[in-house]
């Protein structure tokens, strides 16, 4: 990493630059989707003007929409009830002539909300790349909280058939 520049923004200013927290660039630095360009001598990330603009000019750009099929269980010994579930909705989406679907799995408890494939899903849709999110049944994606999870949902144009 380079030297810290007076010109460069900490991660508060370039969180409320970009429209998002500052944990949601603390996350997107640990995924490595944005990385800061430097560090400061305390440790504090460091994002040049250039890196902001061109990542506004990425969010406004259209996204591509995709579909995804989502898939979970709670722990490795139900690894065949996660394959069938794919298949399941396998067969549901060739039935909805739904093309091009992104599957994801996953295996962890339906109360935890840190579930890593969770969280990537959970900021796709934020971001407003997913059109369709299809379950096997609802309490795949959560045990709890899903009508809230349904809103954010459809407040970022991603419709949940059954």
């Amino acid at each position: 990493m380079r030297e810290h520049h007076g010109n460069d923004a900490e991660t508060g200013a370039a969180a409320r630059r970009l429209g998002v927290t500052s944990k949601t660039l603390q996350r997107w630095d640990r995924c490595g989707t944005f990385s800061p360009l430097a560090r400061s001598p305390t440790g504090l990330r460091l994002y040049s003007e250039t890196q902001i603009a061109e990542r506004i000019g990425l969010q406004s750009r259209p996204a591509r929409y995709r579909i995804i099929a989502y898939c979970r269980v709670s722990s490795a010994a139900q690894k065949p009830d996660l394959r069938n579930q794919r298949r399941v909705l396998e067969e549901f989406c060739t039935a909805r002539r739904l093309a091009n679907v992104e599957f994801i799995e996953e295996i962890g408890g339906g109360l935890n909300f840190k579930r890593p494939r969770l969280l990537e899903l959970t900021d796709a849709i934020g971001r407003g790349e997913v059109r369709t999110l299809v379950l096997a049944h609802r309490d795949r994606l959560t045990r709890i909280g899903y009508e809230w999870f349904e809103h954010i949902a459809h407040e970022h144009g991603c419709e949940l058939p059954y």
